[in-house]
């Protein structure tokens, strides 16, 4: 310690307290004992903790005030924060602790001082040194709680993560190790959770904003966070703010049991694809044709390439006008007017182009199932949310 206001006091006050040490360390230890987190018998560890802590706070405070300089000490006092942490008590309890021993050591050292006949403004120097005291060794305590509490939260945090990255595996993990990685984590499994993956730079921004209920781990390019109980308008009006918020990219997977989670994250990583780097949050079960279309590229670039087989001989311009033609006409349930107004041309161009298509065509225009497969094959396309090739 540096210099401290107890160095100053005339080492004879050690002389008269020290002969009752044991005596003043009894009377603390009782009155400790009315601080409701320690009103219980001192036996074993706890026991032996509290009464070296009040011992060696007394011989030690006495020591310097002999010395009129800094003694060395034990480190108790941090220890005994960390040990509070540990047993799950707030540093508040430990802190009523000192506050009551300083008082109860204050009227023993007056009652002695006096005795003795100290002078009364020794006394007061002795007061405001022994509170000073306790302040010192309260810092160094809660130093000590807080430096377990770290510790803890990067254990719980490892925990987490180790957590998220067995929930999401394939193949999945045996139930019973997912159980017991939970309680170690302390994070109860939820009925439901869905998975937000999320990339970009502004990542770890959006991750922070998520994790009040939520776990998250960084897998490859992508944060993985799990969101229980997702379902409720309030939860994804929450994922959607935060990831909004942070200007980050990110993909909502679907809503399963905790068993499911690796097939959440799956559709997560494919809705963070179909975004395609652009802020927001692209939720799965809103896009799901689209998600289909992606989960088989090559199967897509196929179906496209049969069913468009007749446009592919045409100059690229007429191609492209009359698929852009074949999309509207589709859309519009084969109404020129409405047609024509999606394009912006003419109704009687449309018509000219839908002639021209029915030569192309010929019999799948008009059958509904034709239809379906010709407008299936044209948002396979690419430029039109896939990455299929023509």
């Amino acid at each position: 310690m540096a210099d401290q206001p107890w160095h100053a006091l005339p080492p004879a006050i050690a002389q008269v307290i020290r002969p009752r040490l044991g005596e003043l360390a009894d009377a603390i230890i009782d009155a400790v004992r009315t601080v409701p987190a320690y009103a219980r018998p001192l036996e074993g560890p706890f026991g032996a903790g509290i009464r070296a802590g009040v011992e060696q706070a007394l011989g030690h405070f006495l020591a310097e005030i002999e010395a009129s300089r800094a003694v060395a000490r034990a480190d108790v006092y941090r220890e005994l924060g960390r040990g509070e942490m540990r047993a799950g008590r707030s540093l508040e309890s430990l802190l009523s602790a000192y506050r009551v021993g300083a008082r109860v050591a204050w009227r023993q050292f007056a009652r002695l001082g006096v005795e003795a006949g100290l002078e009364p403004e020794t006394l007061y120097r002795l007061a405001e040194s022994l509170f000073a005291y306790i302040d010192v060794l309260s810092a160094e305590s809660a130093e000590g709680h807080a430096l377990e509490q770290s510790a803890a939260a990067g254990e719980a945090e490892l925990r987490r993560r180790r957590l998220v990255r067995l929930l999401v595996r394939e193949p999945a993990a045996e139930p019973e190790a997912v159980v017991a990685l939970a309680a170690e984590a302390s994070w109860a499994l939820p009925r439901s959770l869905a998975v937000v993956a999320i990339g970009g730079e502004q990542r770890e921004a959006a991750v922070w904003r998520l994790r009040a209920e939520a776990i998250a781990e960084t897998i490859g390019e992508v944060a993985c966070v799990v969101v229980p109980d997702p379902e409720g308008p309030v939860r994804l009006r929450m994922i959607r703010r935060a990831v909004v918020d942070s200007g980050a990219c990110a993909g909502l997977g679907t809503t399963v049991a905790w068993q499911e989670a690796a097939v959440s994250f799956a559709r997560a990583r494919a809705a963070l694809g179909l975004a395609d780097g652009a802020p927001g949050l692209m939720v799965a079960r809103e896009h799901a044709g689209e998600l289909l279309l992606r989960s088989e590229p090559r199967l897509a670039a196929e179906l496209a390439g049969d069913r468009l087989a007749p446009l592919a001989g045409l100059p690229a311009g007429a191609r492209a006008r009359l698929t852009e033609t074949l999309r509207a006409w589709l859309a519009e349930q084969g109404r020129l007017g409405p047609a024509a107004a999606r394009l912006g041309i003419h109704p009687q161009t449309v018509r000219y182009r839908v002639a021209r298509l029915r030569e192309l065509f010929g019999d799948a225009l008009e059958d509904p199932d034709d239809r379906f497969w010709l407008e299936l094959a044209l948002r396979a396309r690419p430029g039109k949310g896939s990455p299929t090739s023509p």
